[in-house]
């Protein structure tokens, strides 16, 4: 009884320390006693997806009648409103279809290696980066870490502009919120000047990101995007405030 005290008090600790509920171990456990330190690395592994979803215990595997495939992973609190909200819109004649959801760093470095290393050699790095970036996210900085995010049925624009695309995109606009679902990477404005280009496809749990999204504000710095092709740029592009936290208002 003791031992559970003090883990739910240095958990709170943990919280308290840093603005979220983000302060897991990589197997998801509440850190017991933690230095502020030891809580911050925790963050950033955590944020920066240096963990395998498959073994995490605060995440589930998605079942495939629920995705395009079999295999994705997210959070169990965004699947259990996902599962809700896929009820809901079933039932008004929308099909929800996962087609992507967690990336960890490895996953994710994967992608953006095979796009670097398909470029031509006589690009600068800044300019290799910012043209991955343009469709991909740099390995540490992709909201995908968090099992927080879900691409739905297709990742065209302009697939949701018409026919049952536009179906369905209207019946989220209308209705995700109410199941704790907002859109990150809407239209550039005034508001949202950085960050990747509008994706009608991309839609987030925000009862648990925006807390993830207000610690990466505090804990991650560019010099902390390593360990991959090109991680150098991330200085130099600045990725944190434009990217990560380039994100739409009902997002952060």
């Amino acid at each position: 009884m003791i031992k559970k005290m003090k883990k739910i008090f240095f958990g709170l600790l943990g919280t308290l320390l840093l603005g979220s509920s983000t302060v897991f171990n990589a197997n998801a456990e509440i850190i017991n006693s933690p230095p502020p330190q030891a809580a911050t690395k925790a963050v950033v592994d955590y944020l920066t997806g240096r963990f395998n979803p498959t073994k995490h215990k605060a995440f589930v595997k998605v079942p495939s009648r629920y995705a395009s495939r079999s295999g994705f992973y997210l959070r169990k609190e965004a699947f259990e409103s996902f599962k809700k909200m896929h009820e809901a819109a079933r039932k008004d004649g929308v099909k929800l279809v996962i087609r992507s959801a967690t990336r960890n760093f490895d996953y994710q470095k994967g992608i953006w290696e095979r796009k670097w290393h398909a470029q031509k050699k006589s690009r600068s790095a800044k300019n290799k980066a910012l043209n991955i970036l343009q469709l991909s996210s740099m390995p540490s900085t992709s909201r995908h870490h968090w099992g927080t995010e879900v691409d739905l049925n297709s990742f065209s624009n302009s697939w949701f502009e018409h026919d049952q695309g536009l179906k369905l995109f209207r019946w989220m606009e209308n209705n995700a919120a109410n199941y704790g679902f907002h859109r990150p990477y809407t239209k550039k404005d005034n508001t949202r000047p950085y960050g990747y280009n509008e994706e009608k496809w991309h839609w987030s749990y925000t009862p648990l990101s925006i807390a993830m999204t207000r610690d990466a504000a505090k804990v991650l710095t560019d010099s902390k995007i390593t360990g991959f092709s090109g991680s150098k740029t991330a200085v130099e592009i600045g990725v944190v405030e434009k990217y990560i936290l380039g994100v739409h208002e009902s997002c952060r």
